[in-house]
């Protein structure tokens, strides 16, 4: 039964990850990759968030496996980064390469740092 619920996140998590990403990408009009730039920020942030705030509350494993590895780990687009990383490299813009790498790891990890303070916050406010 884990399994399907890890399914039906990964089909919300790739869709909105679609919708997202594209929509972004579509409003920069750059051939910079900002849509999975954002949406590794994001997902990041809203990782960082639930398993900091699902270690607090009671939530049946099956439903927490949904959220993170379906929703949360199909929304989120390491490969996608690394695949786009390599074609800026491919083009020669190393410039462009270089700034998507180190601020997607940067970002991302300062996102999941505030999701994890938004949630002891949030914990913190409801208790």
């Amino acid at each position: 039964m884990t399994v399907l619920y890890i399914a039906l996140g990964g089909a919300a998590g790739a869709v909105a990850r679609y919708g997202l990403g594209g929509w972004i990408q579509a409003r920069a009009g750059s051939s910079f990759p900002l849509g999975t730039l954002v949406v590794n920020v994001v997902g990041s942030l809203l990782l960082g968030f639930v398993l900091h705030y699902l270690e607090a509350i009671r939530l049946a494993p099956e439903v927490r496996a949904s959220i993170t590895i379906g929703l949360l780990g199909a929304f989120t687009t390491f490969s996608t980064f690394s695949y786009e990383t390599v074609e800026l490299l491919g083009v020669g813009a190393w410039g462009k390469a270089g700034a998507y790498a180190v601020g997607s790891l940067l970002l991302g990890v300062a996102a999941v740092l505030v999701g994890n303070a938004a949630a002891a916050s949030f914990l913190s406010i409801r208790s």
